[in-house]
């Protein structure tokens, strides 16, 4: 009876449910993409992340940058670029303008690893972009409960 009355008030119905459980589907079924594609260049999903932040910013990025775009802690974020740097994907360098700040920037070497990503990526969002979209607009959709 509860559930029936919260549905109600929230004008809920079971194919609005059925509409955001899809969605939910459709995200799930990218980020595996995601996750695969950049595992077998050898990253993980959030090292692809970090590298796309670098790659589309337009000033200079520094580790407290990165860990609030990523939702990280500030000490997470740091093991990230320490890995990337590893990899010889990334750059730390000192800032011009402050020496005691550090600025990320992707070696040349992550730039080509991010470009191959990139293009992977954006050939299977041409893929299913039209599902995705479709998936936006139906789990957008309030139906008044009749």
């Amino acid at each position: 009876m509860l559930l029936k009355k919260a549905e109600r008030r929230y004008q809920l119905e079971t194919s609005d449910y059925a509409r955001l459980a899809a969605f939910r589907q459709g995200l799930r079924e990218f980020l595996r993409f995601s996750e695969a594609a950049a595992t077998a260049v050898g990253l993980t999903a959030q090292q692809y992340q970090a590298m796309l932040i670098l790659r589309s910013a337009t000033e200079s990025v520094t580790i407290n940058d990165l860990a609030r775009q990523l939702l990280l802690k500030h000490n997470s974020a740091v093991g990230l670029v320490d890995r990337l740097v590893q990899s010889a994907l990334v750059i730390r360098e000192a800032s011009a303008e402050d020496r005691r700040k550090v600025q990320l920037r992707l070696s040349a070497q992550g730039r080509k690893t991010l470009a191959k990503l990139a293009a992977m990526h954006r050939r299977e969002l041409q893929r299913i972009g039209p599902t995705l979209a479709r998936l936006v607009r139906e789990a957008a959709k309030a139906e008044p409960a009749e």
